[in-house]
């Protein structure tokens, strides 16, 4: 059997969190995916899969060898688009990763009009709130935002995304009138597990190096984006969250930014590859076809949260025209 061959079954298999979903993607028989398996375990001379009747499960050299299979297999795909060069047209898997509800509101739209304009390319799209390893778990881009520390990347600069906080029109009308971090301590707080549940922390004081930070018991603590906008957005306190999350409410009307003057500095946010590869005409494709939105649609997201913190200062709650 052909080892190669056998470790794109491996890779599928895992991927697919089974051995039928291999069989599927691959289009070959259970009986052929499992030879496959069998075939690697042999030559590896240790078990790879744990195996039950309704899952399996990556082994410990199964992982470090599932890693190692997905680097072989990328170089193998870099070194046939070399020897095609430019004939090679976008096909194939785009594999991508990006933050949650980042990837849900603000990538998948992106992907979609991207696969209607490249139909010889099908996307995986995995939505992590975590780091995620681009090498060793065969990704081709992600969509990060957070400050970049690895240069053995080739990052593409989109736009910034704020740290925020808001509440809706509704609460702020009914409780004391937020005018410093100071001022949190008295409101009725929605945290999330990613900004802290007991405290928030703003920068320091000009002529100081220390943060400032501002404790409170939160009166809800949620694990999710969408729990926090909607709890904000029905009256029930004040919530911290990325600018990109509540864009739509924002926009609307429906919540607004507070405390702007106080906010950390923005957070950036980029396009990321492994080396080399963005030069595989798919990801070339959607990286050529992704940037000018993604930084459009970044560069919109500034301007509305700027627009939304005039009409608060504004005497009569309209953005000023001079």
């Amino acid at each position: 059997m052909d080892r190669i061959d056998a470790m794109k079954v491996f890779v599928a298999a895992v991927d697919e969190g089974s051995l039928a979903g291999a069989g599927r993607r691959l289009r070959k028989s259970p009986a052929a995916v499992s030879r496959a398996i069998a075939f690697l375990e042999h030559h590896v001379g240790t078990e790879l899969l744990h195996r039950t009747t309704r899952s399996l499960k990556l082994s410990e050299a199964g992982e470090r060898y599932a890693a190692a299979c997905r680097r072989v297999l990328v170089d193998l795909e870099e070194a046939d688009i070399v020897a095609a060069g430019e004939r090679s047209a976008p096909r194939g898997t785009l594999t991508i990763t990006a933050p949650i509800v980042a990837g849900e509101d603000v990538l998948r739209p992106v992907l979609d009009a991207f696969m209607n304009e490249y139909p010889m390319v099908s996307v995986r799209l995995y939505l992590f709130d975590r780091q995620v390893n681009l090498i060793d778990e065969g990704i081709d881009v992600a969509l990060r935002i957070a400050h970049l520390d690895d240069s053995t990347f080739v990052a593409i600069r989109l736009g910034e995304v704020r740290r925020v906080i808001a509440a809706s029109p509704a609460y702020l009308a009914q409780h004391p009138v937020i005018n410093e971090p100071a001022d949190l301590a008295k409101h009725r707080i929605i945290a999330m597990t990613h900004f802290g549940i007991d405290s928030w922390s703003f920068p320091p004081l000009a002529g100081s190096s220390v943060p400032r930070a501002v404790q409170f018991v939160p009166r809800m603590v949620v694990n999710t984006v969408h729990a926090a906008v909607a709890s904000a957005t029905e009256g029930h306190g004040v919530t911290r969250l990325f600018s990109y999350h509540i864009a739509e409410e924002i926009r609307d009307g429906r919540l607004q930014i507070l405390l702007g003057k106080e906010e950390h500095p923005p957070l950036p946010a980029h396009l990321l590859a492994p080396q080399g590869r963005f030069s595989v005409p798919k990801v070339r494709a959607f990286a050529d076809f992704a940037v000018p939105r993604l930084k459009r649609y970044f560069a919109q997201l500034t301007t509305e949260a700027s627009r939304n913190e005039a009409a608060i200062r504004s005497p009569r709650g309209r953005v000023p025209t001079e």
